[in-house]
């Protein structure tokens, strides 16, 4: 958790972000849509590159398709899970990224990719965190009649979705909902929260106090 604390230096400039996805990638194409949109520097970020933990996702697609490297750390191809979290710090490091973002990524990280990357690793959560942490924030939020629910952003700690939140966005639960109906309106709330928060933190900087993330 101290590592995770650990503020990033404020500096000038446009900010380098390595994405890392594991699937569809569509948090990562709302990245690219804003920078595109607005450019690097108003926006004040570049992405660098995209990483995954598997092969053959549109994830990658996306950021071939928009000229970005890319790189893949598979668990599989690692002896220990301690290997190939090394193994995807290294990948993440040769981009010398200032911030690393979790744009659906389905691997939780180590120690030694925390040691390198904590106070700088950003990620988003379905649920209005500590609610309903884990893999199944929408189906946990449903199951325990929640009248509402909705998003975090939020830095990586050494837990599961225990690290200081940035920011969260409300979505209402309606009485038809199912998991589907529902995700997908978070996910609508979730791409435009991440957006705004890596923009204004490239921008703006901020720094961590206790468990308060505060961006000038």
């Amino acid at each position: 958790m101290a590592a995770a604390q650990t503020p990033a230096p404020v500096s000038t400039g446009v900010k380098r972000l390595v994405v890392l996805v594991s699937g569809s990638g569509t948090n990562l194409q709302a990245l690219l849509d804003a920078i595109e949109e607005t450019g690097t520097g108003e926006y004040g970020a570049e992405i660098v590159a995209v990483g995954a933990d598997r092969d053959g996702i549109e994830g990658l697609a996306r950021a071939e398709r928009a000229g970005l490297p890319t790189f893949v750390v598979r668990v599989k191809d690692h002896a220990t899970r301690e290997e190939w979290d090394a193994a995807l710090a290294a990948a993440v490091a040769d981009h010398r990224p200032d911030l690393v973002v979790s744009a659906g990524f389905m691997k939780i990280v180590g120690k030694e990719f925390l040691a390198r990357f904590g106070g700088r690793f950003v990620n988003t959560h379905p649920a209005l965190l500590p609610s309903f942490p884990g893999a199944h924030g929408v189906r946990d939020a449903l199951a325990y009649g929640a009248k509402v629910t909705g998003c975090t952003v939020h830095f990586v700690d050494d837990g599961v979705d225990t690290g200081p939140i940035i920011a969260q966005g409300v979505v209402e639960i309606r009485d038809e909902d199912d998991e589907g109906a529902l995700h997908e309106r978070i996910k609508e709330v979730e791409r435009r929260l991440l957006v705004d928060v890596v923009g204004r933190i490239a921008r703006n900087g901020y720094r961590i106090e206790g468990r308060k993330v505060v961006i000038p």
